[in-house]
């Protein structure tokens, strides 16, 4: 009976990074549904950027969108200083004095990102919203190709591609940008069943009337595309617009990001609790349990199947072999820590790392979750 435990928790504990991204990959091929892109869609487009003491980035970020390949007189860009106290103000009214598509708006006393776009929302003037980071650069044609997508009548929310690069430009190879890469694979196939799951909040458009206000401790990446899933809405992702930012510098930054996302992200999975109903929202409820639930919970049964392991690792080979498995992950992960990125030219350690490092972060914030802690600041992504 521990025996069976064992296996079944090591089962469930890899389900959501393994055997759900096949069984999905089998379903998108099975009920596959096109999106009707059409890139001579051109609608007016309302850029929406949260910032606090972003003054390292804001120009740069700003003159990035407004250079977009797209009609420049289609474009309006709102930015929102959160209580900004490092010349961040300054830096976008010069940018408004040359450029009146630019708008400056403040909010006093800071409250984060998510009420700073319930601010910003009313003065869109655009039929589809995009939301910017601070420290984000576009590629040239980003907008346009998100914007293609909403051509199609059922898509209500359309996300973009991250990738993490150094500061010189080049794309990193670390655990987190393999990540990212595995991420993006997942929503090109979840887009090919219906909607998406996860989204990047740096680089996503919604229709302007599917915005809704959302509480300030909600978590906008992950509440509002849920709430475009309830109005029988798709949410899909689209690989041509390409939103490249500056990786974390250290692995104490990147876990507590992860933490904060996470936990927000539990608070966000039990306020919408209700998609998780089949007979309503049919695939979708198995997608957000599989690719949210149970990844953000798979800490428990994989510790759970790690004690019970090596108390049988007397008990037969397989046993032993789970056990074996541990003690090598632990080695790369050892040698993550001390630099040692690659076996082989592949980053299989720092990918250890990582997942070790997620699996940490999502226990740490179901802990605050179940305790009633809330996060409703952030402070601006070291690179």
């Amino acid at each position: 009976m521990l025996g069976l435990t064992c296996i079944f928790a090591l089962i469930l504990g890899l389900y959501p990074f393994v055997l759900y991204p096949f069984f999905a990959a089998l379903v998108g091929r099975l009920l596959y549904k096109p999106i009707h892109r059409d890139k001579t869609y051109l609608p007016r487009v309302t850029i929406i950027t949260a910032a606090y003491n972003e003054a390292r980035h804001i120009e740069a970020t700003i003159r990035d969108k407004l250079a977009q390949d797209y009609p420049p007189n289609l474009i309006q860009m709102i930015v929102v200083s959160d209580e900004s106290s490092d010349g961040t103000d300054e830096i976008v009214r010069s940018i408004h004095a040359e450029d009146e598509r630019v708008t400056l708006l403040r909010q006093d006393p800071r409250q984060g990102k998510t009420a700073a776009l319930n601010l910003a929302v009313p003065y869109a003037m655009g039929e589809i919203i995009v939301f910017a980071d601070a420290n984000s650069l576009y590629q040239p044609h980003a907008i346009r190709a998100l914007v293609s997508n909403f051509a199609d009548p059922q898509v209500g929310y359309v996300s973009g591609k991250m990738q993490y690069v150094n500061p010189d430009g080049s794309v990193i190879g670390d655990g987190c940008s393999a990540y990212m890469r595995y991420e993006n694979w997942l929503r090109d196939t979840e887009t090919r069943i219906g909607s998406i799951v996860g989204v990047d909040g740096g680089i996503d458009a919604v229709r302007a009337e599917c915005y809704q206000p959302m509480r300030p401790d909600q978590l906008p990446d992950f509440v509002l595309p849920l709430c475009v899933v309830e109005k029988r809405l798709r949410v899909i992702y689209e690989p041509e617009a390409i939103l490249r930012e500056d990786a974390l510098n250290t692995q104490a930054s990147e876990y507590r990001m992860r933490v904060r996302v996470a936990l927000r992200a539990f608070w966000a999975l039990w306020d919408k609790r209700n998609l998780l109903n089949p007979i309503r929202y049919g695939i979708f409820s198995w997608q957000l349990a599989s690719h949210k639930w149970l990844r953000y919970l798979a800490f428990i049964p994989l510790t759970v199947a790690a004690l019970i392991d090596w108390a049988l690792v007397g008990s037969g080979p397989v046993y032993q072999l789970m056990a074996l498995g541990q003690l090598v992950f632990l080695a790369l992960w050892i040698m993550a820590a001390r630099g040692k990125r690659e076996i082989s030219g592949v980053p299989l350690p720092a990918l250890c790392q990582y997942f070790a490092l997620l699996n940490l972060a999502s226990a740490v914030a179901f802990w605050e979750f179940i305790n009633g802690r809330k996060r409703t600041l952030w402070q601006p992504r070291q690179g």
